[in-house]
């Protein structure tokens, strides 16, 4: 059956994308023969020229085409690059100037500038005269005879050979093959191309930059290249010129979706994550089956708060590649984020039956389990990920905060030591951090500072996910520095009591205190439960923080006092209630406040009735943060929020029958803001500030007996 020129048209090029040159250069002459102007017969035919270097064959068939239709930017891109080769620098001057008219984009346009600049200054050199005076000499046949392109080329079969080595990741052979075909014929750019895309693989990198730069020498408007480029100097950490390269790509070939990919992970490396985004969705508009970059496209939209986004394109990704083990762990980040911890723990379980030997899905697993309160097994998987990945300093982090919270405090500082020797300036700062709260709780205040004086650089750190440990370094540096002052009545007391301050940082203020009941003086000893709050405690489901109380309420002595500091990150401006709020508008906020309270002491008080312990309930202080950049109704919303969640913490707590702490009286000055007397910072309460608080306590007639 006789083909149509579109239906001839479509086999040359998958024949020339085969490296069947010869087919394709029959086709596309066949087609020529009917249609001499055909604009996409003409610029391939060049371009199937220039790569066998016979570039002054490709200049009409380039003119040619652009003649035939000047909109298309790469029949420009194809004819200048041509004159260059030529030097033919004037005329690549001119016909440039006419491209920038017709919109070329501005970064192939400086590309190319730079080409035609510093050589047309420095004049042609004695080769290229001897070339140019050849090309005069020697006359070609017109290319509408019979009169083959090809000369000096590597043979069809060879071609065929490196293709195939390549494609089936044959790489070894594929990169001997290539730079063989490369000393017999140097200037053969598709050997060039390939052994840059093969050096990429095999990770040497500073020789795939240089085959890649040589590939785009003899061809600048080969999009691969670009691409293959751009990966190259991606993984040579060289991120902004990784970016142009990917950009370069996508002008000359909009459609080539891997280029497209490739941008959208520089730019989130680069933190531009909503550019990202737009990138990876560009590269699944072309190719919709696109795995990879439906799967970092997930990955990216969690990282934005796009939770129910990112889950539709982990599940895309799913259904594309259903034993794509990432996936499945990627999908159980997002559920983790979305609250949904049990089909969480489902998705990274499909991912190590899938990969057994997934470090990180171990480790992700054993988070999700720590949120679960199945502590011990947690602790499993976490040191599984470990054995399989013994310098993962991630899950040795994550087993720390385990063993905390598990009362396994000595392992927990040999782990926290571990981190800092293997990764010492990056998680190794929050683990100087978190082994100085607990050296501090065991009376070792000259390590505690050490610790905080070696980690000081973590200051320095903009990244939000240092932002608690960033925040814990101040506390404990202030809390240490008034230690070192005198406090009011901080003498020890022969036969004082025994104080259980439990809770999350504001239970740090009161370590080590004497504080004053009635005739009686207790020693306060700090049990800390990093992020505990109010509505953790209330849940109708487990988590490690329920966990971590009920085992602490179990192991102090019958008949204790005890004062619960828990609750005040509930009322935050970008935590707790108001951000609930924020997602879910159409709440009641009393509502919230009532339930959170009523739920917290409801729990408390069945946990603690067969123990007799004597419970104190720390209010909550007035907000002392800076205000100078909120908006008026936000810090308006947070003082009534925090007075009406203090005013009903009081009132239930005397009805359930526990005494009530009121740090918001203490530190009101007159309009629900601090007064800025006892705060030790934005948060907290100063150590003398609760001995205050007690003093408050007694001689309004209150009495914890």
């Amino acid at each position: 059956m006789e083909l149509t020129i579109e239906q001839a048209l479509q086999q040359a090029i998958e024949a020339h994308k085969a490296g069947k040159l010869q087919d394709a250069e029959g086709l596309y002459r066949a087609i020529l023969t009917a249609q001499p102007k055909h604009p996409d017969a003409n610029h391939n035919l060049g371009v199937l020229a220039v790569s066998l270097d016979k570039t002054e064959l490709a200049l009409p068939l380039f003119k040619t085409a652009l003649e035939a239709n000047p909109n298309q930017g790469q029949f420009w891109l194809s004819y200048i690059d041509a004159l260059i080769k030529e030097n033919q620098f004037d005329n690549a001057k001119s016909v440039l100037e006419q491209g920038k008219k017709m919109g070329l984009a501005g970064d192939v346009v400086n590309k190319l500038e730079a080409q035609i600049t510093p050589i047309k200054k420095q004049g042609p050199t004695y080769l290229q005269q001897l070339k140019m005076a050849s090309a005069k000499k020697q006359k070609k046949a017109p290319l509408n005879q019979a009169n083959p392109i090809q000369e000096r080329r590597p043979s069809q079969s060879d071609i065929n050979l490196l293709l195939d080595h390549h494609l089936k990741g044959q790489y070894v052979l594929a990169e001997n093959l290539a730079k063989e075909l490369i000393k017999q014929y140097p200037n053969h750019q598709f050997s060039w191309k390939v052994l840059g895309a093969v050096l990429i693989k095999t990770g040497k990198l500073q020789d795939a930059l240089l085959a890649n730069e040589r590939a785009l020498k003899l061809s600048l408007n080969d999009a691969e290249v670009y691409n293959h480029l751009g990966i190259t100097l991606k993984e040579l950490g060289k991120l902004n010129e990784a970016g142009a390269s990917y950009k370069n790509a996508i002008a000359i070939n909009p459609d080539l979706a891997e280029a497209h990919y490739n941008l959208g992970n520089t730019l989130k490396e680069l933190g531009k994550l909503e550019d990202a985004e737009s990138s990876y969705r560009k590269a699944i508009t072309l190719k919709p089956d696109y795995a990879e970059a439906h799967s970092n496209l997930g990955v990216t939209q969690q990282e934005l708060g796009q939770l129910e986004e990112a889950e539709r394109s982990c599940r895309k990704v799913i259904a594309i590649k259903p034993d794509l083990a990432e996936a499945h762990s990627n999908l159980g980040n997002t559920l983790q984020k979305l609250g949904r911890l049990q089909d969480a723990e489902t998705s990274y379980k499909k991912a190590i039956t899938i990969k057994p030997d997934y470090a990180e899905a171990h480790s992700n697993l054993g988070n999700t389990l720590q949120e679960l309160g199945r502590l011990q097994e947690a602790e499993t998987s976490l040191k599984k990920a470990i054995k399989l990945k013994p310098d993962y300093a991630d899950a040795f982090l994550n087993l720390s905060i385990i063993l905390i919270f598990d009362d396994k405090l000595n392992e927990a500082a040999e782990v926290l030591q571990k981190i800092i020797e293997i990764d010492p300036d990056n998680y190794g700062l929050k683990a100087c951090v978190n082994l100085a709260i607990l050296n501090f709780l065991d009376g070792d205040l000259t390590s505690s500072k050490q610790l905080l004086s070696s980690s000081s650089f973590i200051l320095n750190i903009k990244n939000i996910n240092y932002k608690n440990e960033i925040a814990y370094w101040i506390y404990l540096s202030e809390l240490l520095e008034k230690r070192d002052i005198k406090l009011k009545d901080q003498t020890d007391h022969v036969g004082a009591g025994k104080l259980y301050v439990i809770g999350e940082s504001h239970s740090l203020a009161s370590h080590g205190l004497y504080v004053g009941m009635s005739q009686d003086y207790y020693l306060c000893q700090s049990i800390w439960i990093s992020g505990c709050k109010q509505w953790h405690l209330g849940s109708f489901s487990e988590n490690q923080y329920k966990y971590k109380f009920t085992k602490t309420i179990h192991s102090i002595p019958k008949d204790s006092q005890v004062l619960l500091a828990i609750g005040e990150i509930d009322c935050r401006l970008d935590d707790g209630i108001l951000k609930h709020i924020k997602k879910y508008p159409h709440k009641n906020i009393r509502d919230l406040i009532n339930s959170t309270v009523i739920n917290y002491l409801n729990y408390t008080y069945k946990l603690i009735a067969p123990f007799r312990h004597k419970i104190t309930i720390q209010g909550i202080p007035c907000p002392n943060i800076d205000i100078s950049d909120k908006k008026e109704k936000d810090v308006f919303d947070l003082v009534n929020l925090i007075k009406e969640f203090n005013l009903t913490l009081k009132k239930q707590s005397i009805f359930f029958g526990f005494n009530f702490l009121n740090l918001h009286e203490m530190t009101d000055r007159g309009d629900g803001f601090s007064n800025a007397t006892w705060h030790i910072d934005n948060y907290h309460i100063a150590p003398a500030g609760m001995q205050e608080a007690w003093r408050s306590f007694f001689i309004a007639g209150n009495d914890v007996e």
